[in-house]
């Protein structure tokens, strides 16, 4: 663990070294802000909750977490130091939990800076704050999941806007997966094959956590995606250390 928190501690700090960091949460905060109460309604709802706050979190993740992602991975391998990263005294793993957890740990304060929200609401009305809690837990770990996909992206090519857009096409793929969209259009397919596709969805897994079931099965999904996320990106940079 010293050595992932080696790698953790450099890569928080490089965020906050550069203007991206405050850039990224003041976009984040204008946007959930600009979505909850005017988007979403929320005043004229006249519901004490976060509903539409969360809503709008998944397509809010799609183009922001990727902003964040593209840049593991692919300004290493542009910039040369990954080959310098790879000679320290760290294994592979290290290096790809450290970065990730990083980026994670950013995303999670972000999150927190939305607190006013939480506050808003409490002072408008008596809200189930223990719903709140598990949705904040589950948008963290859906974030998480979107940068393991996005890590892994950005180890594929060393072109940030290359690693974004792959970024981008694979998490929309797992957001709309269990959508009316794409399953009315494979409705024709064996219904196991429809359920595993619908299985695969960020959106069922968050929805139901949304609503303060925190059920095991959604948080092992999140987990399990992540962990396999982060080995491809591993098999990734070794393959590409190999060439």
């Amino acid at each position: 663990m010293g050595k992932i928190n080696i790698i953790l501690k450099r890569e928080l700090s490089s965020y906050f070294a550069t203007p991206l960091a405050y850039v990224f949460i003041v976009i984040f905060l204008m946007l959930t802000s600009v979505f909850t109460f005017y988007l979403g309604n929320f005043f004229e709802r006249r519901q004490a909750d976060l509903l539409p706050f969360f809503d709008f979190h998944p397509w809010l993740y799609l183009f922001l977490i990727p902003a964040i992602a593209m840049r593991l991975w692919a300004e290493e391998r542009k910039s040369g130091t990954l080959e310098l990263l790879l000679t320290l005294p760290i294994n592979l793993r290290d290096a790809v939990i450290g970065k990730f957890l990083a980026a994670w740990l950013f995303t999670g304060i972000a999150l927190l800076f939305t607190f006013p929200v939480w506050m808003t609401v409490n002072y408008l009305g008596n809200p189930d704050n223990g719903i709140i809690v598990a949705s904040y837990l589950g948008s963290w770990l859906m974030a998480g999941s979107f940068l393991a996909i996005g890590s892994c992206m950005s180890a594929v090519t060393n072109n940030q806007v290359i690693a974004f857009i792959l970024t981008v096409v694979v998490c929309f793929l797992f957001v709309v997966a269990g959508s009316p969209m794409v399953l009315d259009f494979a409705h024709k397919l064996p219904q196991t094959i429809v359920d595993t596709i619908a299985s695969f969805s960020f959106l069922t897994h968050f929805n139901a956590i949304k609503k303060g079931v925190l059920d095991i099965r959604d948080l092992v999904f999140f987990f399990v995606m992540i962990a396999a996320w982060l080995i491809a990106t591993a098999v990734v940079i070794d393959m590409k250390k190999a060439n």
